[in-house]
């Protein structure tokens, strides 16, 4: 994630998920609103729910390396905040990967063939 950062402090998930745009999905929420700095941060939430500490660090894996691959075709200039549910955990690494970037594409923040070059 070479243009990127992490999302880490409490009240910048909070401003995310109140004033945020979101968009969801049967294994992923993603929530996103445009900061002021030129690149991306993204925080990842996967919750208790979901399973114990191994599970959960599996799915934060798979979610970070799905963003990693595709973030060339990602917008910048926005806070994004996934959210894993408990589906994410059956999913398969394909399906995973679909269903991010269709929620990515569903909020605006996938660049055209255009922008991306």
């Amino acid at each position: 994630m070479k243009f990127t950062s992490s999302l880490k402090e409490n009240y910048a998930f909070r401003r995310l998920y109140a004033k945020g745009k979101s968009a969801a999905s049967p294994c992923l929420a993603v929530y996103c609103r445009k900061n002021r700095t030129g690149g991306n941060r993204l925080g990842l939430t996967v919750g208790k729910k979901v399973g114990k500490a191994v599970v959960r660090n599996k799915v934060r894996r798979r979610i970070r390396e799905i963003y990693r691959t595709n973030e060339g075709r990602i917008r910048s200039g926005y806070d994004i905040v996934v959210v894993a549910r408990v589906r994410a955990v059956f999913t398969p690494y394909a399906k995973l990967e679909d269903s991010f970037l269709k929620l990515m594409d569903k909020l605006g923040l996938l660049r055209g063939e255009e922008e991306a070059s």
